[in-house]
């Protein structure tokens, strides 16, 4: 067993890991500095596990493309009143290896096993591939 457990989210209305960063950006003056946070309807059962060095990773147009580290949760309440769950991100976006994920609601649990890997330093730099061919070759296994 890693020690911790990761989180697997979809990320609704971006098209790639640049639309999900610019909308970080345009957002970072209403968040604590170096952070971004993203609001969840459930708090994690397994609390202790995801801030053991969780990360919570961006399934962007049905591929795994990029991980935040979870830095904590803290608890919000919504203009309707109920209670939410707020993860507090570190700022940076990691590239990660494609990896495709089916839609599904919420949020789910990821092991450290199954998590894709960190794209090698460099690489996270370079124009990224049109999310269906992403997804294409990271379902034949090549990428």
């Amino acid at each position: 067993m890693a020690g911790f457990v990761n989180i697997l989210k979809l990320c609704v209305g971006a098209d790639s890991v640049e639309d999900l960063t610019q909308w970080q950006e345009s957002h970072a003056h209403i968040w604590p500095k170096g952070r971004a946070i993203h609001v969840t309807r459930m708090w994690p059962k397994r609390e202790a596990e995801v801030l053991a060095g969780g990360s919570l990773f961006w399934v962007i147009k049905g591929v795994i493309l990029a991980r935040q580290r979870i830095v904590s949760l803290e608890k919000v309440e919504g203009s309707d009143g109920i209670l939410r769950c707020a993860l507090v991100l570190d700022a940076e976006v990691i590239r990660t290896e494609p990896a495709t994920r089916r839609p599904f609601q919420g949020w789910r649990y990821l092991d450290p096993a199954e998590s894709p890997r960190d794209l090698p330093k460099g690489r996270e730099r370079e124009e990224a591939l049109p999310p269906s061919l992403a997804q294409a070759l990271a379902e034949i296994g090549l990428r």
